[in-house]
């Protein structure tokens, strides 16, 4: 049984992509960051949040795998996100579908 974990930025899936499809694996673990495009990525902020699965991963290393710890991991990457778009280093993508400030005003040069 696939297990995961979805907030509004960030999907995890006990599951593998084969033929763009997710085939359940309960070895691996797949990460879908922003998959509504409602921000506007560099690669050094993509990165930083696939360094933070890695890690927050990492620090579950032994433990059973369950949806509770999946959504943890979930929960602490959207905080990271979160941080992203508040410290300015990616921004809202203004052509997405669902425009809605989920994370804060954007920031204003003025």
């Amino acid at each position: 049984m696939m297990l995961k974990s979805t907030t509004r930025h960030i999907h995890i899936y006990t599951a593998e992509i084969q033929n763009e499809e997710l085939v359940d694996n309960e070895q691996v673990l797949t990460l879908d960051v922003d998959p509504d495009n409602e921000f506007n990525w560099n690669d050094q902020a993509l990165q930083q949040v696939y360094r933070k699965f890695d890690e927050l991963v990492e620090s579950f290393n032994g433990e059973d795998l369950t949806e509770y710890n999946l959504r943890r991991i979930g929960s602490d990457l959207e905080h990271l996100v979160r941080s992203l778009i508040q410290a300015g280093e990616i921004s809202y993508n203004l052509d997405s579908r669902a425009v809605n400030y989920s994370m804060g005003l954007p920031r204003v040069n003025s």
